[in-house]
């Protein structure tokens, strides 16, 4: 089972050693470059079109937008720190053996960070603007939304063990970032209209932090977590083999 390979971890080599810090300093500018575009790509629209977001057009381009973006965040981060770019991808990496409590909770923090800071850069370079906390749309109840949020972070989360933990993954390996941009956006094209399509606590937070408007976060917490959990943990059961080969003898050598 995943479970008997969590580890919590140690603070001298998971939290204060320099290149775990490296780790954290790559997850929170990749953070930062990928919710600066998406919500940048929103308020763009917003005053393009008068407050007329939420059509779509505006679906597209947030589809787009996130997407660009967060290929360039995980391939820019890949060979630091893994490339996470979001708690949930960090969580379902957790759960699945693959990242230590305390470097995940380190993780974590430099994501909440780097989404904060792009939200305040984006505040202070468009005079003001408000950053928009994700919100329900007119008809869809929260349990919709959280939903929503555990089949799509489910399948955001498999596409990255997939294609980027997976250790048979050499093959396509290459197309990680890629194809982890490419679930992003289909997945806002197929929710953007009805609850926004987080996918992403960190990317919910910081535009809730700025604007101070916490309606319904919870939903964007606590459906990424449990999709990217439950993605973690079945991808680990039944698709990732690992061998237990025993040491050579030294009559083999």
């Amino acid at each position: 089972m995943p479970i008997n390979r969590v580890a919590i971890g140690l603070p001298r080599e998971d939290v204060v050693h320099p290149g775990a810090l490296k780790a954290a300093l790559a997850e929170f500018i990749s953070t930062a470059i990928f919710v600066f575009a998406g919500q940048g790509s929103g308020m763009a629209f917003s005053k393009l079109t008068d407050n007329a977001s939420n059509t779509p057009a505006g679906i597209i381009m947030a589809s787009l937008a996130h997407a660009f973006g967060l290929f360039v965040g995980v391939s820019t981060a890949t060979n630091i720190s893994d490339g996470h770019v979001n708690p949930a991808v960090t969580f379902g990496a957790f759960l699945g053996g693959n990242i230590s409590l305390l470097r995940g909770i380190l993780y974590w923090i430099a994501q909440l960070l780097g989404s904060t800071v792009a939200c305040l850069l984006l505040k202070f370079s468009t005079h003001g603007m408000t950053t928009s906390a994700f919100a329900l749309s007119s008809g869809v109840n929260v349990w919709n939304a959280f939903v929503f949020e555990i089949v799509m972070t489910f399948g955001l989360v498999y596409t990255v063990y997939a294609t980027a933990i997976d250790p048979k993954k050499d093959d396509v390996g290459i197309i990680a970032p890629l194809a982890i941009g490419f679930v992003v956006g289909a997945n806002i094209l197929a929710g953007g209209a009805f609850e926004g399509a987080s996918m992403n606590p960190a990317v919910s937070f910081g535009p809730a932090l700025v604007s101070w408007d916490w309606t319904n976060h919870w939903v964007y917490w606590v459906g990424p977590l449990i999709g990217g959990g439950l993605a973690g943990i079945i991808y680990n059961l039944f698709f990732i083999t690992r061998t237990h080969e025993p040491v050579p003898s030294t009559s083999e050598f």
